[in-house]
């Protein structure tokens, strides 16, 4: 008999391994999948915000620098027009207000002074250029530092962008020029009416650097934030994924647990059961004892299935009602009252505190009644033989107060963090010997969370425990010298 129960032993444990490497798998699957998504999500969040951003920033100095030519435009305009007497040879007016300008068909000699600089009103020579046609479009003047291949022609539009055979472009703006004595009679959109016109044009070098060193930053930078996202993604999947993780552990750990303790009984049962078949019918004393011990485990068993029941309708809140008042008063009264004989079995004092005036309290009124029934049950089991056990009811400001006090064995610190988990006893032995199924505090503190009230311990090893239930009162119901 032995070889089997090690191979069932053996079969179940491998059982267990195998599903316990396949639960994780699921988890680390899973886990992976949110990690993608969420990668992919903020690497699409983050391309298009880095898209936009590099368009934004492209369209903002683009603007900014036809404002520039403008202004520049602008400035020349307004300083030429009141110069530009119509009579005169166009030469030898350009050589006066623009000496340092190339004058078309004749050669160039750049000599910049100070005066003249001031007088083309550009700053930055190397970067801006100057053009100067007549009204039919033939270039008069133009600076030296004009692309090479500008045509000598004049292109009419506003605003051209061209690229020289270096590669490298440049973007101009041109406006009408008009002379003094026709500027009031001229119509600045007719052609024929103007003096001529006026082209400034800039180099493209530094708008073009500064655009690819913003790509290069994006180039880099992207990649960059793209994996810190994926990181990140990772750990945030794990930090979501954590609770669902110890929610499975504890499930996991409550059928266990729910398999261990209904095990015992159902051991026992059959044990007994098969103990019963062997007697003799004419042993009927043997027989009555044995029918009482399976009696006994049956309802250990019955308790225990309605306390797994009850546990799992408190917390999917299933065939909830609505609260009603209660009266804290005659609920510890009765309940002092029912417990009194048990107490007295067990040479514990058994006394109750209770105020002159009614506390009541929204609730369910049975589920209340097995809350305190299950404290003070647990009290009178950890106190031994002439301790004492006392249940007070109090009212502070609009809060009712149940207090259980016992002097028993006490629970230790590291015991107090845990002894309101599902099947988890202090002394296991005792428990079982008294009929626990470590379930009646967890059924407390889900009865006092469902009616949005807590549950506290207060203990020390040898001089008794100290648990206290805080609930709201019902204010229409209460008497206000209480």
């Amino acid at each position: 008999m032995a070889v089997p129960v090690r191979l069932k032993l053996f079969q179940v444990l491998a059982i267990a391994l195998i599903l316990n490497m396949n639960s994780y798998s699921l988890f680390r699957r899973s886990r992976l999948r949110l990690a993608l998504w969420y990668a992919g999500v903020m690497g699409v969040i983050l391309s298009v915000s880095g898209l936009g951003m590099y368009r934004a920033m492209v369209q903002t100095n683009w603007a900014a620098m036809e404002r520039e030519i403008e202004s520049i435009a602008g400035t020349l305009h307004d300083s030429v027009e009141p110069l530009l007497p119509p009579s005169e040879e166009p030469t030898a007016v350009l050589q006066q207000i623009f000496p340092d300008l190339c004058l078309s068909g004749q050669p160039c000699k750049a000599t910049p002074t100070l005066i003249q600089r001031h007088t083309i009103g550009i700053s930055d020579r190397t970067t801006y250029y100057i053009r100067l046609f007549n009204h039919q479009g033939k270039l008069l003047a133009f600076s030296p530092n004009q692309p090479l291949s500008l045509p000598p022609t004049l292109n009419r539009s506003s605003w051209q962008t061209f690229r020289t055979a270096k590669g490298i472009r440049y973007h101009q703006f041109t406006t009408i020029l008009h002379s003094a004595n026709t500027h009031s009679l001229a119509n600045e959109a007719n052609a024929d009416s103007s003096w001529g016109y006026l082209q400034i044009g800039r180099t493209l070098e530094h708008f073009d650097a500064e655009i690819r060193r913003i790509r290069w930053i994006m180039a880099i930078g992207l990649p960059i934030a793209l994996s810190l996202v994926a990181t990140s993604s990772w750990w945030l999947s794990g930090l979501a994924m954590q609770p669902i993780y110890q929610s499975y552990q504890q499930q996991q750990q409550f059928t266990a647990n729910a398999a261990h303790e209904l095990r015992s009984p159902l051991a026992s049962l059959l044990a007994t059961v098969e103990a019963i078949l062997r007697i003799p019918q004419s042993n009927q004393q043997d027989i009555q004892i044995m029918l009482h011990t399976v009696e006994r485990q049956g309802r250990r068993l019955s308790h225990l299935i309605a306390d797994l029941l009850l546990l799992t309708s408190l917390e999917q809140n299933s065939g909830a009602k609505p609260f009603q008042p209660c009266c804290l008063n005659d609920l510890v009264s009765d309940l002092t009252e029912e417990f009194l004989e048990l107490a007295t079995a067990a040479d514990i004092n058994l006394t109750c505190q209770i105020p002159p005036c009614e506390i009541y309290t929204l609730g369910n009124e049975s589920q209340l009644y097995r809350l305190v029934s299950n404290l003070i049950a647990n009290a009178i089991q950890h106190t031994l033989k002439g301790g004492y056990v006392t249940v007070s009811l109090v009212k502070s400001d609009y809060t009712a107060i149940i207090a259980v006090k016992d002097t028993g064995i006490g629970i230790g610190l590291a015991d107090q963090k845990r002894i309101f988990d599902r099947f988890y006893r202090v002394d296991g032995d005792r428990s079982r010997k008294t009929g626990g199924t470590g379930l009646g505090l967890a059924i407390a503190v889900a009865i006092a969370q469902k009616h949005q009230g807590s549950l506290r311990v207060e203990s020390q090893v040898g001089k008794g425990s100290i648990f206290t239930l805080e609930m709201k009162v019902s204010s229409s119901n209460t008497i206000v010298n209480c």
